[in-house]
């Protein structure tokens, strides 16, 4: 059986001291003292170990149900849920006009770590919900805003994202699922989604579904595309609940991991929807929910790398295996705990380096998205919006890393179900594929997003490592294990960004076929500069004389590990990049 332990000291380090949130300037930031935000985090801590994590494996384990069209989560999800729903945690960052706390999302980031740790599959229920109230919120009418919002918010009513088709996954421009225009303004659905997260349950009194359909007059392509509002059960003038609309769940699907959220075939048979944002224009209000869907996903592949991490450290503490080649570390027992060993201690420290910069870089993301959002600051979304594919793509990838990692540590009982860890496993590889696999990721870096605002944006990224450089130049503790190999792995992306325009645009191959790279080395920056951010933190606070010296001294030794050990991967990145096509399209198709 896993544990989970909330990570509350080094929310409040990143928090406080790193991204020194009380100084931000950003509207409801002031509000955010250590008084505040402690409160706050011990009781979401206390909702994931103590509610949350114990139906890990009961939803591991019982699954969802199908039978007579009704979905039934597992034991003990629906009490959990209404706890959530009571306390107001799902409304945590929402408008307060439709009854949200209205808190910053870098709040809701922090709890949201907490409760995916505790257990994914569960958080997914709200966090659909969630996206769904912000594509409505951004994209809705005033009436359709208070027709569905506070029921949402308060989570009496959950919702969903229907995008996939069994035919079409990315490219979406060929979805088949057709809207019918009525002549009272409504329009008449019908078509099967599937893969639909969350699409039927027996946690809400109603399910609204968000519909990617091709109304008439849109042309082919994604450019024809509009998004509906389809409820479960329609919803009247007073806002009672009425008649079954005809949307049905035709199937769960049997899957790796995840189980204890419902996996659906949704059938839609001339279901009644509603159009939301402008006709044919679907893919800009769904990309409000997509976008918010890949910031949660990297934090799932993040919390899952967390969790993972804590039992794998658990077990090397405890396990006894051989002796310390340097001396006895356990001289009353028959061996050593297998952390005394070196390639234990690698694997740990490769754990510990990612979770903790990546917890980090998680943070400053949802910052920014507060910054875009309470400030209108243009340039806060600009970088967020280069930076997505990257917290998608590079945290999943290395979250997936990890759990395998902390697998690995607890060696054949790792591979058992007793232990916990290799639900870790099943549950984070679906982060890598759903919401745009990662390889969308890296082309949506590449091919779209250095682009943005003619480079502007990933310019300003570069000059904002180096502006951080200069200005923590004269800090000598710093500048041979934090500043020195940033500066480096800065110049190997800056590299690759020249290689792509020096060479894609006579062969955009050289570009497609470094994509993946480009975001893994973008990620290791990333990473790299949310290290120093940190040891600047760390080193200062050693200067004045904490009384907590361990916890700082332990963050700089951990991310001296990073600086020297991950993030030298740069280099490799780039050698690849800049290999070309070549190697990788040399082969025939038939010749594989």
């Amino acid at each position: 059986m896993s544990s989970y332990t909330p990570p509350l000291r080094d929310q409040q380090f990143l928090l406080h001291e790193v991204l020194k949130v009380t100084e931000a300037g950003i509207p409801g930031y002031e509000d955010l003292e250590p008084d505040f935000t402690g409160p706050v985090l011990e009781e979401a801590g206390k909702i994931a170990s103590e509610i949350l994590h114990p139906l890990n494996t009961v939803g591991d384990r019982q699954g969802c149900t199908l039978e007579n069209g009704v979905v039934r989560t597992p034991e003990g999800f629906k009490g959990a849920y209404d706890q959530l729903r009571e306390g107001g945690w799902m409304g945590l960052d929402a408008d307060p006009e439709y009854g949200g706390q209205g808190m910053p999302y870098l709040l809701a980031s922090a709890v949201g770590e907490m409760f995916v740790s505790a257990n994914m599959a569960f958080n997914m229920y709200q966090g659909l919900t969630h996206g769904a109230y912000s594509a409505i919120h951004t994209h809705g009418s005033d009436q359709q805003k208070a027709t569905y919002l506070p029921n949402m918010v308060e989570g009496k009513w959950s919702g969903t994202m229907n995008l996939t088709e069994p035919h079409c996954g990315t490219d979406l421009g060929l979805i088949r699922t057709k809207a019918e225009p009525q002549d009272d303004g409504s329009y008449r659905i019908s078509g099967s989604k599937i893969w639909i997260s969350a699409g039927e349950h027996d946690l809400s009194e109603n399910i609204i579904h968000l519909v990617l359909a091709k109304a008439p007059g849109g042309g082919e392509g994604t450019k024809g595309i509009s998004l509906f509002i389809v409820p479960k059960f329609m919803v009247n003038e007073d806002g009672s609940l009425g008649e079954r609309n005809a949307v049905s769940c035709g199937g769960l699907e049997e899957k790796m991991g995840i189980h204890g959220n419902a996996t659906c075939v949704m059938n839609y048979d001339g279901a009644t929807g509603f159009l939301i944002g402008e006709l044919h224009k679907g893919m800009r209000a769904m990309f409000t929910m997509m976008n918010e869907a890949r910031l949660g996903v990297g934090i799932q592949g993040l919390s899952q790398a967390a969790v993972a991490y804590e039992n794998a450290l658990g077990f090397a503490k405890d396990r006894l295996q051989g002796r310390d080649v340097t001396g006895v570390k356990n001289p009353d027992g028959p061996a050593d705990p297998i952390i005394v060993h070196p390639d234990v201690r690698r694997g740990l420290m490769d754990q510990k380096s990612f979770v903790e910069g990546g917890r980090a870089f998680v943070y400053w993301g949802a910052m920014m998205i507060d910054e875009a959002r309470r400030n209108g600051d243009a340039e806060a979304e600009a970088m967020v919006s280069l930076l997505t594919p990257v917290i998608k793509g590079f945290l999943t990838d290395k979250g997936f890393e990890t759990t395998v990692l902390a697998q690995q540590t607890l060696g054949g009982s790792g591979f058992t179900r007793e232990w916990g860890i290799e639900q870790f496993v099943r549950d984070a590889r679906i982060t890598m594929i759903y919401e745009g696999t990662n390889g969308i990721q890296s082309l949506d870096l590449v091919g779209r997003k250095l682009a943005q605002n003619g480079g502007k944006t990933v310019m300003a990224f570069f000059d904002m490592v180096k502006t951080f450089i200069k200005e923590n130049g004269d800090n000598e503790a710093l500048k041979a294990g934090f500043l020195d190999p940033l500066k480096d792995a800065s110049k190997n992306l800056q590299a690759a960004g020249m290689y792509f325009m020096q060479n894609g645009m006579k062969n955009p191959n050289n570009a497609l076929s470094g994509s993946y790279d480009f975001m893994l080395l973008f990620g290791h920056v990333c990473l790299g500069l949310m290290w120093s951010r940190m040891a600047v933190a760390a080193q200062s606070a050693l200067d004045s004389g904490t009384s907590d010296a361990a916890f700082y001294e332990a963050k700089l030794a951990t991310g001296r590990y990073y600086m020297a050990r991950q993030l030298p991967a740069t280099a490799m990145h780039l050698a690849r990049i800049q290999s070309g096509a070549e190697p990788v399209m040399a082969l025939d198709a038939a010749n594989f």
